[in-house]
């Protein structure tokens, strides 16, 4: 995880999302750092880190940014073994206003980025980890209406 935070734009596939320091320091996250990203499509933006710890830290989205939420990385032990990790994004946002909704939901084309994104993000940190990943990346999607229904959806 230290090497995630002091090396985070390089576990980003580049095309898709590429995240420079606003400040421009190198070195690993403090609280209240902020990253422009320029995502692929028409729409750009930006985080703030809100959260660091030895095994985790945590995004908000900053005014502009297509998605209102949150987004945080972590590590754990898998179930418990010493001898296994498991690295996790866990995202929580709303689109920003009806036209990403529609390029992100009924088009789909900015789901399917996103999941592109985090996925590759997931291979690169498995890679510098000098282990193997024990399966391929598995993304799950709890979707919330307005009327509190929830719709799950897991693609691995």
């Amino acid at each position: 995880m230290s090497e995630v935070q002091t090396k985070l734009p390089s576990f980003s596939p580049e095309l898709l999302a590429d995240f420079k320091r606003k400040d421009g320091q190198e070195g690993p996250l403090k609280i209240g750092d902020e990253f422009q990203i320029k995502i692929l499509g028409p729409w750009d933006g930006s985080v703030r880190v809100t959260d660091v710890g030895a095994t985790f830290f945590e995004f908000i989205t900053l005014e502009g940014h297509p998605e209102a939420g949150r987004i945080r990385f972590e590590t754990h032990y898998l179930d418990g073994r010493p001898d296994a990790l498991r690295f996790e994004i866990r995202s929580s946002a709303r689109s920003r206003d009806g036209l990403v909704a529609l390029a992100y939901d009924t088009l789909g084309g900015g789901k399917l980025m996103q999941e592109a994104t985090w996925t590759e993000f997931c291979r690169r940190v498995a890679a510098a980890s000098g282990g193997q990943a024990l399966a391929d990346v598995v993304v799950e999607t709890d979707r919330h209406d307005r009327a509190g229904h929830t719709q799950q959806s897991r693609c691995e």
